[in-house]
């Protein structure tokens, strides 16, 4: 249990000790951009391996067992979880690493599922987090799945914390038309969820659906949890 406590410490410290913060920003201003996202980017794949190994090898502390009866609303959850990984992975955002230029568009940057939630990513993976730390109800699975999920909900606002600073007005204006949370800016009328959808398309949801209908069936043989 030692080895998935200090992986995830260590994920969470360089998330929340350095991305997003003004640490980042002297360490990009002594590195340059491209030389500090390849080494954050190795440090962070250096955690998630940690962590994964950490998680494999942990005892197993049943604190409530797994909740059978809630399987069915899990794998919809799930399901919806993909969408939001898989439609915003193909939407090009500002709030995506590289694509910051996209905030000189203005309010046309905020298309798509950009204008569900400008962290369609981020959301997507709190929510599987979520879930699975449900599901599972052991320790080891709260320390691993918990992590991720605080990563995931403190990334969206380190991320507009970070554009912010960066951008200023061009940052705020976006802002305006979008919502971190889904569905925020289009329940108070600063967007459109018809927008949304045409811009979507069908292309984007059905490599979702595809790549859950994949992990969903292979779960066993990947994870050593079958599903069916």
């Amino acid at each position: 249990m030692f080895n998935l406590i200090a992986a995830s410490a260590y994920f969470l410290l360089i998330h929340f000790g350095v991305s997003g913060t003004r640490l980042r920003d002297a360490l990009v201003a002594r590195l340059g951009e491209g030389r500090y996202r390849g080494a954050f980017a190795l440090a962070s794949a250096t955690g998630l391996v940690w962590m994964i190994y950490g998680y494999r090898r942990a005892p197993t502390l049943d604190l409530w067992g797994q909740p059978l009866g809630l399987r069915p609303l899990a794998f919809a959850l799930v399901f919806v979880a993909f969408l939001f990984v898989g439609i915003g992975l193909g939407t090009p955002s500002p709030t995506r690493v590289g694509m910051e230029s996209k905030l000189a568009e203005g309010t046309d940057s905020a298309r798509g599922m950009v204008r569900i939630t400008r962290h369609p990513f981020l959301w997507g993976v709190a929510l599987w987090a979520l879930v699975h730390l449900i599901m599972n109800g052991d320790l080891a699975s709260i320390i691993l799945f918990g992590s991720l999920l605080l990563l995931a909900l403190g990334g969206t606002v380190a991320i507009d914390a970070k554009r912010r600073r960066k951008f200023g007005d061009s940052w705020t204006q976006f802002a305006q038309t979008t919502s971190s949370v889904p569905f925020a800016a289009i329940l108070s009328g600063r967007n459109s969820i018809v927008s949304a959808l045409g811009e979507i398309g069908f292309v984007r949801p059905l490599v979702a659906v595809l790549a859950y209908a994949l992990i969903f069936y292979f779960h066993g043989q990947m994870f050593g949890a079958p599903l069916v």
